[in-house]
């Protein structure tokens, strides 16, 4: 009985606290998305309307010509493309160089096991700076090219130690060894076995690389010269700081109008190839973080 009415007086108690994380985790929820929603009825509402602060929340005065005008524009479409491009080969070659280091330091048996981590794991702490990679980068005459971008970020550490716990943690020793009885060797096993089963961590690793490539701003401001070679991020930096955007013979005034509404279309097109690819690896990254930053 003393049980059962200790349990009716702590229900009501549950109720409130679960109406009270309910109600702050709402608020926060409209605090983080009413920015992204202007944004989005910005990018559709007229120039004016966006002057003249009309719009809070829903678009004014319906127009797509932010959308028009960023079509029409070379500067950020070739942008975009570099974007993309800078990182498909960077995601390729992140991915390639972040498995073939977790992988070894993932095998007990690998001699110097332990010194190797030491020192990777230094890297996270400590680094070279800003001047001496500007130095290197530009002794191996890499500045304004495409290996100038990606070389310098071509590994994270924080994700290579993820990954080498996930190997270590989910792959079960007694499939190595069911392999090697077979015949199987390290590489065989490594290409055939680990990275089938290990599909998970590295649709999160992938997506962690692809919006770092993606929102790459301060690397391209620095190593970046030709405007041919900018990716989005300074492109829209260029748009933010010049508030327009040359649109053929018009006046001074309509370009900084046109500035404005372009300058949220781009902002929701930069945005756009994350949220196509988020929902494709949302399911893995609940298994493939915790898996492999926990265990082990």
């Amino acid at each position: 009985m003393k049980q059962r009415i200790k349990e009716k007086k702590e229900i009501p108690q549950d109720k409130a606290v679960s109406i009270f994380f309910n109600t702050v985790g709402i608020l926060i929820l409209i605090v983080e998305a009413y920015p992204l929603i202007y944004v989005l009825s910005a990018s559709f509402s007229s120039s004016d309307a966006i002057s003249l602060g009309k719009v809070y929340l829903w678009p004014v005065e319906f127009s797509m010509e932010g959308y028009k005008m960023l079509v029409q524009n070379s500067q950020i479409l070739n942008g975009f493309k570099n974007s993309i491009i800078y990182m498909g080969l960077g995601v390729l070659l992140n991915m390639s160089l972040t498995m073939l280091l977790a992988f070894p330091l993932s095998r007990k048996e690998l001699p110097g096991r332990n010194l190797i981590t030491v020192f990777v794991a230094v890297t996270m702490y400590v680094s070279g700076g800003l001047i001496p990679t500007f130095l290197l980068v530009s002794k191996l005459e890499l500045v304004d090219t495409l290996w100038g971008l990606i070389l310098p970020t071509a590994i994270s550490t924080t994700n290579m130690i993820i990954m080498r716990t996930y190997f270590n943690s989910t792959i079960p020793e007694e499939l190595r060894e069911a392999a090697f009885l077979d015949g199987c060797s390290y590489t065989k096993y490594f290409l055939r076995i680990v990275i089938p089963l290990s599909a998970p961590i590295l649709a999160v690793i992938a997506l962690y690389y692809a919006v770092d490539s993606w929102n790459t701003y301060f690397n391209a401001l620095i190593y970046l010269r030709s405007t041919e070679k900018a990716n989005l991020q300074l492109v829209l930096r260029d748009i933010l700081l010049a508030n327009q955007v040359s649109s053929g013979d018009g006046s001074y005034a309509e370009n900084s109008k046109l500035g404005v509404t372009i300058k949220y279309a781009v902002i929701v097109v930069s945005c756009v190839p994350m949220l196509i690819v988020y929902p494709f690896v949302q399911r893995y990254f609940t298994k493939g973080v915790m898996i492999g930053s926990i265990k082990g």
